[in-house]
């Protein structure tokens, strides 16, 4: 048997295996009530992926997060933001300025309390993160959320703007307070927001 042979060989024994193993896959996941690993998916909260229906291409949004947290876990974030903290501790004026400001900057396409049902976000692909999840994940330290609201989502494909030009940090840092409270009405009694950073 010529080498050339053996290779088209060892080619089609390994695209056979290929599509046994995808299909095998596939068949696991449409008989499950839910997404293979659905417990594990540290990008969009359960209630918010899709229907079962057995390996695919990743959704324009789920790659936008995929996208951003990737950049952050392995190259950190640019130098403009590597040594940003919070100037905000518990303080409710910062806090109430943060929700007037997220109203009007950000509820449109982040919703009211952060769930990513704004009337503007309806509509847009990828859609807008949850932020009422996002926000109480290990990721969200002061650097990256800076960074993220700064710079927005041009660079991994969403419609996210930089407020970078738009807003002062100091806007910036109380929008970030106002979230981390937990998106409290005007009239609640907000309570201390949790500001450790695990990556520090």
């Amino acid at each position: 048997m010529s080498h050339q042979t053996t290779q088209k060989t060892l080619f089609a024994i390994l695209a056979a295996a290929a599509v046994t193993l995808v299909c095998a896959l596939g068949a696991a996941a449409t008989s499950q009530d839910k997404p293979p690993f659905a417990k594990r998916d540290y990008w969009m909260p359960e209630w918010m992926m899709r229907e079962p229906g057995g390996p695919g291409p990743m959704s324009p949004t789920m790659t936008a997060r995929m996208l951003r947290h990737a950049e952050f876990l392995n190259f950190g974030v640019p130098a403009a933001y590597q040594d940003v903290h919070s100037p905000i501790k518990d303080d409710p004026k910062a806090i109430a300025e943060g929700r007037a400001l997220y109203q009007s900057h950000c509820a449109r396409c982040h919703g009211e309390d952060g769930l990513g049902d704004g009337d503007t976000g309806k509509a847009l692909s990828p859609s807008p993160a949850v932020l009422a999840y996002m926000i109480t994940q290990p990721i969200s330290v002061d650097r990256y959320l800076m960074w993220s609201i700064s710079e927005g989502g041009k660079k991994f494909g969403s419609k996210m703007p930089a407020f970078k030009d738009q807003l002062t940090r100091d806007d910036l840092w109380e929008i970030i307070a106002y979230m981390r409270a937990g998106f409290p009405p005007v009239d609640m009694k907000l309570p201390p927001p949790e500001t450790q950073d695990p990556y520090r």
